[in-house]
């Protein structure tokens, strides 16, 4: 039996950051496709917040833990991955800012020029989620995906400065959930900056089968949306 239970839905680049990892990493797992079972009451008892990726595992306060940072974060505190998050405060605390800023600023514009592409459900609150006319939904989305640029050069410029990887040498945790993250700007043809293909290559590249085989479940799913929307 292996040590850990991962729960997934394929198409997600928040799913695919934990798939990466672990592949990565050579941890035992057994993933789980709950693709349409997150709210089962099965699910909901492991996890009242129905969230993608999960993981069991028999060590966790309350079995199971949820959200790819802070699952990364655990298991390589379990494990020792200094390669993948190092203890030292400097390097880790660069590590944790770019995660952070990730999710608090890029992925929020991420989320929003390429949801309404992905046939994914927007969050409450937002333009895509209202009773707004078409018009000013398409406005709001090619608003988001404008103000992506400035957000990613942080990245080039602060987080990378440089380096072939945030984690320097080799990737860090940082580096797989933004890799994984700029997957889904395919979804509305977004034109990368020279350095962010290259950097996503030299991702593909380090971690060869462990990134590009889930990253093929994110892949071919924006080309199946992409088709379907074609012969709409």
């Amino acid at each position: 039996m292996a040590e850990m239970k991962l729960h997934v839905l394929k198409p997600s680049v928040n799913n695919l950051t934990a798939r990466i990892f672990v592949r990565a990493a050579g941890l035992d797992f057994e993933e789980v496709d709950v693709w349409g079972k997150t709210a089962t009451p099965e699910f909901l008892a492991m996890n009242p917040a129905h969230l993608t990726p999960m993981i069991e595992e028999a060590g966790l306060p309350r079995a199971t833990l949820w959200e790819s940072c802070a699952i990364m974060q655990y298991l390589c505190n379990t494990r020792g991955l200094e390669q993948f998050y190092p203890s030292d405060p400097g390097k880790r605390a660069m590590i944790d800012s770019a995660m952070f800023y990730l999710i608090g600023t890029l992925y929020p514009l991420v989320a929003r020029a390429t949801y309404p592409t992905l046939n994914f459900p927007q969050y409450p609150g937002e333009v895509g989620s209202s009773n707004a006319d078409p018009d000013a939904k398409a406005e709001a989305q090619q608003a988001a995906e404008a103000a992506l640029a400035e957000p990613l050069d942080v990245y080039r410029a602060f987080f990378l400065a440089g380096k072939r990887f945030i984690g320097g040498d080799h990737p860090s945790i940082a580096d797989i959930r933004l890799a994984a993250t700029l997957e889904f700007l395919a979804s509305i043809d977004y034109e990368l900056p020279d350095w962010a293909v290259q950097y996503m290559a030299a991702m593909a590249d380090d971690l060869g089968d462990a990134y590009t085989e889930p990253a093929a479940d994110v892949r071919g799913y924006i080309e199946y949306v992409k088709s379907q929307a074609a012969t709409a």
